[in-house]
């Protein structure tokens, strides 16, 4: 019997519609979507449903929107056969909804503070980062320690094998990517974001999420969650509120986490949410194992 394990997309694949099939085929989805306009005191339904791309791609509208829609399909849908969780960045908060660890009220408000946290900390210091493509981590790693004197800069997404994203201060990134050019890597291109994620850069939004993790109740999980920091199972809420901050400056190990996995037994894996950016890297990362998605109300049929 196949071991299915659902896995949710982070911020970069939020898009202008989405969200808008599951309001007008389901109630259950009308409901949340009122619902999470109260919670979050804006109109993110309108936002997206017919907000610019602009207006939706900002950190604190982004996060809420991916992680709303991440929401309503996993109550839609039958989650009563899924072995394992894991999300990409925001997508962690997403899976911890999925096992019950979070409630919707809570996670719609951790992630907006988050969002806003990490904006406000780009505005005070400007950062950007880049995805290099074709050049081993070890040695990117050691590009990134070797231009140091440039400012910060180190690797924040192992997505997959082929794809490794840098983040830190504008020179140093751009110092990076000329090295890795340099060194064989096929290709390097900043990457349109507001700021360092996953960086020590985002060092100071710890605080405003620390004090907001410390109010709020995560319970422990059933299910495995496979943390971005560690890449390991995780189930304790004190833990999982650990990894939370620790995950705004540590790289997110996705490579790691599906193959962890893969050898744990999880040989189906199902995206929840917007895109399919997470199923073309696992595919890149094991192309052996089953892997679809749920994005549209089509798609649960």
């Amino acid at each position: 019997m196949s071991k299915v394990a659902y896995v949710f997309p982070g911020q970069g694949s939020q898009y202008v519609g989405m969200g808008k099939d599951l309001y007008e085929n389901s109630s259950i989805a009308k409901e949340m979507f009122e619902k999470a306009n109260t919670i979050l005191g804006l109109d993110i339904q309108r936002i997206m449903f017919e907000g610019s791309a602009d207006e939706l791609k900002s950190t604190d509208v982004a996060q809420p929107a991916i992680l709303l829609h991440s929401a309503i399909l996993t109550e839609l849908i039958s989650l009563s056969n899924f072995s394992a969780v894991a999300g990409h960045s925001l997508g962690e908060y997403s899976a911890l909804f999925a096992t019950g660890s979070l409630t919707l009220e809570n996670a719609l408000q951790l992630v907006q503070l988050r969002g806003r946290a990490m904006l406000k900390t780009s505005d005070i210091k400007k950062g950007t980062m880049a995805a290099i493509i074709g050049i081993e981590r070890n040695k990117l790693e050691l590009l990134c320690s070797q231009s140091q004197h440039f400012g910060i800069v180190q690797c924040a997404n192992f997505n997959s094998p082929e794809q490794i994203v840098i983040s830190g201060e504008p020179q140093a990134v751009y110092e990076v990517m000329n090295l890795a050019k340099q060194n064989g890597a096929k290709l390097a291109k900043e990457l349109v974001v507001s700021g360092a994620f996953h960086s020590e850069l985002m060092r100071p939004a710890e605080q405003s999420l620390n004090q907001k993790l410390e109010l709020t109740e995560i319970k422990d999980s059933k299910i495995p969650i496979y943390a971005n920091v560690t890449a390991q199972k995780v189930y304790h809420q004190t833990e999982i509120k650990q990894l939370l901050i620790k995950q705004l400056t540590s790289p997110v190990r996705w490579v790691e986490t599906i193959e962890n996995m893969i050898f744990d037994g999880i040989d189906e894996f199902v995206e929840i949410g917007p895109g399919k950016v997470l199923q073309g890297l696992i595919k890149k990362i094991n192309p052996d194992v089953k892997i679809s998605g749920i994005d549209k109300f089509l798609d649960m049929n």
